[in-house]
């Protein structure tokens, strides 16, 4: 082996040792969660932004797991548990592929289901009560760049709470900042951007009105 190539490996080597030391500089999760749940501006670049990014790389290992090779529902069970940090009931259950570039912000009742090709960005808290379906390629975002160019890369965090019951259709975008009230549904295909009260039915780009749901029946 040449001395390039010699040199090369030492280089990659103290790249990883350096990683692995910057990461044990860190802030912890718990720490990290609470100032995303206090919606204050995350600019790029911060100790708050390098823990985004150092728990994005390991939601992506838990994720390539659950997606590339079959899971039986348990399996699947242990590690959405394992990424989110939360013991899950029997009642839940996935159909991957899913994916977030977080997970440690997402926080499920019981009897949630989520149907495949969902994508949760959960740095500012997404919140699912029982019972509730997340319907084909769902896109639960928490995130806001700043609309001011020059610092564009920095975010807004604002959580999404969606109630219980709650149906939301395949295709459709819940924007950050929105809470689903208790049984109600969202169209297929729809943008929310504004919240939807308990007992309606909410479809459309921008989501609107349709109907209410009469829960007596």
């Amino acid at each position: 082996m040449n001395k390039e190539i010699l040199l090369i490996l030492l280089l990659l080597s103290l790249s990883i040792i350096k990683t692995q030391i910057d990461e044990t500089k860190l802030m912890s999760d718990k720490e990290f969660i609470k100032i995303m749940n206090s919606q204050e501006r995350v600019v790029a670049g911060s100790e708050v932004s390098l823990k985004m990014h150092s728990l994005a790389q390991k939601a992506m290992k838990i994720t390539s797991q659950m997606n590339n090779k079959y899971n039986t529902p348990q399996e699947l069970r242990r590690w959405m548990s394992i990424l989110i940090g939360q013991d899950l009931d029997e009642g839940f259950g996935l159909f991957p592929p899913f994916t977030t570039d977080c997970g440690k912000n997402i926080h499920l009742e019981k009897n949630v289901f989520i149907n495949s090709g969902c994508r949760f960005q959960d740095q500012g808290g997404i919140y699912i009560g029982e019972n509730s379906l997340i319907g084909h390629n769902v896109v639960l975002a928490t995130l806001n760049h700043d609309i001011n160019p020059n610092t564009r890369a920095d975010l807004f965090p604002k959580p999404i709470h969606i109630g219980k019951r709650v149906w939301i259709g395949s295709g459709s975008i819940v924007l950050p900042g929105v809470s689903i009230g208790d049984n109600s549904i969202v169209g297929a295909n729809s943008v929310v951007t504004k919240d939807v009260p308990p007992n309606t039915i909410y479809a459309g780009n921008p989501a609107k009105f349709i109907k209410n749901i009469d829960v007596n029946n």
